[in-house]
């Protein structure tokens, strides 16, 4: 038994040093990985190698293919581009196979040592975030060391002899046991180096560590479809793709085992290197085999999974579940999520004069049931940036991570403005059968064309971070509550005139400029995190030269 414990403590040392490597190098490099994988799709060939630099990176051909997977749910990239990059990111998790696979024992306490110093004396910096990847790669390193000293005593147990021996010859089964393994292992690397590791101590023979290894390569992609399992159709095409190729390679490779065993292994140094390179081989072979066959794959997944035809998709579109593991990619994908809510709002207050000018009640009633929409949109982004873990942002995802939550806040509250105007705008004039005087309808207009462009300048705000832009717009603040303190001067000298249309609307008139000014103050407010971090804000006003700027809170 405790030998037993100490195997099993060794394979979940295993796996947990595998994590620590893959989320160390996505918050480090994350962002610039989605750029590289982005930027590589120009041909297949070239897909493949940035697959194969990524996962040998990251070390997990599963996070790839969540990336991936996710870059096409989005619209960026074509579907055989990604199944092309899969068939490198394969390749590429194969060849760390190879390089763990020597031994590497006298580097696990530097490693762990090093990073251990790192991550404590720096953890916030970057340098902390090496150092988890660091200890990662110790700990992994130090768990391949504790398997093959684990697994010897195991060997004169008669229990672990007849369950090898039941495991002899019965190709399938092993393939299920390895494609079980490096599911609940999440991490095919892993389990194929315990299986190099076992086969070493002669834990298991060398056939039934072929076929484990065939079996883990195909609980790689099985896992790849679990996880994106809810995701849109388009994500989970990329992951069933991968799949079918993976399957499609163990059914070709699984037949000549035997060959490999007779003609190839006698001339490698020893039985690890033997199961190691025979999983290099098996993802070469199929991913220049089958790179060709990526138009014809993607063929067949489309027609398997097709998209809903003559519907939109459900909302929220943008946020997918299976991004959530790469933080880098969750947030560009709330960041879509949340301009999307700004289209929606941009919608509704577009609507407004529409319904002054046509009296409009079931254009009204259709623009303040988008409000709905809104404040979902802004409960389910919420709720998704709820679910990355923080301690996983680095400093500038962190303070994204914070843009997000204030923007889209304010487009909730600026949605609630909205459909309390329009409310106003039916009780107190469409009913009622009242209209604006021709210079207060002129003022409304003015200011309602200012507030759409003020809106879509703060969209480009978030969007880019132009801090030039920001300060057009914190600027744009001022303008606009000058403008409403102007009109509302002359509003009252249209009353004191006594003209009748300013007298019946007057009470809607000055609430609607107001609320119209409260909106506004709710778009500038995005510039306020742009300029903070940019450092262009003094205590009390914008720290440029000349006009007199309003920084205050939004109000």
């Amino acid at each position: 038994m405790k030998h037993l414990l100490n195997l099993l403590a060794a394979v979940a040392l295993l796996v947990w040093g595998t994590h620590l490597v893959r989320t160390g190098v996505l918050r480090v490099f994350g962002a610039n990985l989605r750029s590289m994988l982005a930027r590589s799709m120009g041909n297949r060939f070239s897909a493949a190698l940035s697959g194969m630099g990524v996962t040998a990176l990251v070390q997990s051909s599963t996070a790839t293919s969540l990336m991936t997977s996710s870059f096409v749910g989005q619209g960026l990239i074509t579907l055989p581009a990604a199944l092309a990059v899969m068939r490198g990111a394969d390749v590429g998790t194969a060849l760390m196979s190879v390089l763990f696979s020597f031994d590497l024992s006298w580097l696990s306490p530097l490693f762990i040592f090093v990073g251990v110093v790192l991550f404590i004396t720096r953890q916030a910096s970057t340098a902390g975030r090496v150092g988890r990847v660091l200890i990662g790669l110790g700990l992994m390193l130090l768990a391949l060391e504790m398997v093959v000293q684990a697994s010897g005593p195991m060997l004169a147990s008669p229990i672990i002899r007849a369950m090898l021996g039941s495991l002899n010859s019965d190709i399938v089964l092993e393939v299920f046991m390895g494609a079980l393994l490096a599911v609940l292992a999440y991490s095919s690397l892993a389990i194929v180096l315990l299986i190099a590791a076992m086969a070493a101590s002669s834990v298991v023979p060398l056939d039934v560590a072929l076929g484990l290894v065939l079996g883990a390569n195909l609980g790689s992609g099985l896992l790849a479809v679990l996880t994106t399992a809810k995701s849109a159709v388009e994500v989970r095409q990329v992951t069933v793709g991968n799949l079918a190729f993976k399957l499609m390679g163990v059914l070709l490779v699984a037949p000549f085992t035997g060959l490999w065993i007779r003609h190839v292994h006698p001339l490698l140094p020893g039985m690890a290197q033997g199961v190691v390179l025979f999983h290099l081989a098996f993802n070469v072979v199929i991913s220049l085999g089958f790179i060709a066959f990526t138009q014809w794959v993607a063929h067949w997944v489309t027609r398997l999974l097709p998209k809903p035809a003559g519907a939109q998709s459900l909302r929220p579109q943008h946020l997918d579940p299976s991004a959530l593991s790469t933080p880098s990619l969750a947030i560009a994908c709330a960041t879509r999520e949340a301009l999307y809510q700004a289209d929606v709002v941009e919608t509704m207050l577009a609507g407004v004069m529409d319904v002054i000018r046509r009296n409009d009640l079931q254009q009204a009633e259709r623009l303040r049931k988008m409000d709905d929409e809104v404040d979902e949109l802004y409960s389910s982004i919420k709720y998704y940036l709820t679910k990355i873990s923080r301690e996983a942002l680095g400093e500038e995802e962190s303070r994204r991570w914070t843009d997000i939550i204030s923007f889209t806040i304010n487009m909730e509250q600026v949605g609630d403005v909205i459909e309390r105007v329009l409310i106003d705008i039916e009780d107190k004039k469409i009913k009622k059968g009242r209209q604006f005087s021709e210079a207060g309808m002129a003022e409304i207009t003015e200011l309602h064309q200012r507030l759409v462009g003020n809106l879509r300048l703060g969209m480009s705000v978030f969007l880019n971070g132009n801090v030039r832009d920001a300060q057009k717009l914190l600027e744009e603040k001022a303008r606009f509550r000058d403008l409403e303190r102007a009109y509302a001067a002359t509003h009252l000298v249209r009353l004191a005139d006594k003209t009748v249309h300013s007298m019946e609307t007057s009470s809607l008139h000055i609430d609607l400029i107001s609320e119209l000014k409260r909106i506004n103050s709710h778009i500038c407010s995005i510039a306020y995190p742009i300029l903070d971090s940019a450092g262009a804000l003094a205590p009390s006003r914008l720290r440029t030269a000349g006009a007199p700027q309003d920084a205050g809170p939004a109000g």
